[in-house]
């Protein structure tokens, strides 16, 4: 019997939403260190209020949307298309910090994927041709090289960003493991209709003013004693 995991399966997909994988995403907070060390996040219940509203007027309404279609176009072969949305991405980044993050993410999962037999010579062409490729583009043919569909794509992204909110939480307030189970399971729920949210919503209404998320990242980049990168 072969045990190389088929192409596509569950182990791809673990694989690709797994912490290990070295594109450094456990470096950065998004702003949530910064909002500990103002007040705004000091529990788990204002730690709950803060993922929730990332997930449903952030992600859900403009990152999430936008990555499931870079996903898309890249299973489809559609290498403008593609090119034009990683453009659109990083002109969307806020800040100077979300926007280093997405680059050296970016570059730290191009690196792997280069590496690779899975990534195939189309694929290739397209990092060739990009621009400073961020993440959402990299998370994209990472998902065509292991043949990930593009909503179980999204949804190993959405997971990932939860995991390292949960983490960065244990870290500054900080939040024992057990508590962030419980913030998981409530969670969970929220994260499925961010999804959902975001696989219905039509390419014209995308869009977010997460106001306070980029204040509070503008000001981490000027926090004086930090843990996370920015």
């Amino acid at each position: 019997m072969n045990a190389t995991a088929a192409p596509g399966s569950a182990w791809a997909l673990l694989r690709l939403a797994s912490p290990q994988l070295p594109i450094g995403g456990y470096s950065y907070s998004q702003g949530l260190e910064m909002a500990v060390e103002d007040g705004r996040v000091s529990d788990a219940d204002s730690a709950r209020r803060w993922l929730e509203d990332q997930l449903l007027l952030n992600l859900a309404r403009f990152e999430a949307p936008l990555l499931l279609a870079h996903c898309e176009a890249a299973a489809q072969d559609d290498w403008p298309r593609l090119l034009l949305l990683a453009a659109e991405q990083r002109a969307s980044r806020e800040t100077r910090e979300l926007q280093l993050e997405s680059r050296q993410m970016g570059y730290s999962l191009t690196q792997l994927l280069d590496g690779l037999p899975e990534l195939d010579q189309p694929a290739r062409d397209c990092l060739a041709a990009a621009d400073e490729p961020g993440l959402a583009l990299a998370w994209a043919l990472a998902a065509r090289a292991w043949r990930i569909m593009p909503a179980n794509a999204v949804a190993a992204w959405l997971w990932g960003w939860l995991e390292n909110q949960l983490a960065v939480l244990m870290k500054t307030l900080p939040l024992g493991q057990q508590a962030a189970q419980r913030l998981t399971s409530q969670l969970l729920p929220v994260l499925s209709q961010a999804q959902r949210d975001a696989s219905e919503l039509p390419e014209a209404a995308w869009g977010s003013a997460p106001l306070g998320l980029v204040l509070t990242s503008m000001a981490h980049e000027r926090q004086y004693s930090r843990l996370f990168r920015s």
